[in-house]
């Protein structure tokens, strides 16, 4: 079995892509099938996104990722984020005073 399922009903085909949690480090993963990759357009440091709906389903979608302009390296802003992350409790209380 190839992890991909096809199940028909009356309205709508539904593919179900079935994967083994695995340990990633301290965290789990799951690995995408190669077609799944390929419909989400992601490849390797690609984001994605899980969201949850009111009924506990969860849809997977890429991270919409905003085009930076020329001049601007996305290294430079990943070391602001990491800054900003570890002195978040300083900022806050900034911004409150």
């Amino acid at each position: 079995m190839n992890g991909v399922v096809k199940v028909a009903n009356d309205k709508q085909e539904v593919t179900r892509y079935f994967r083994k949690v695995g340990r990633m480090g301290n965290s789990l993963g799951v690995s995408l099938p190669k077609s799944l990759a390929e419909k989400l357009n992601v490849t390797q440091g690609d984001e994605i996104v899980f969201i949850e709906n009111e009924r506990g389903e969860i849809t997977v979608k890429k991270a919409r990722q905003g085009k930076l302009p020329d001049h601007v390296r996305p290294e430079v802003l990943e070391a602001f984020f990491d800054v900003f992350e570890e002195d978040k409790e300083i900022f806050e209380d900034l911004r409150d005073r």
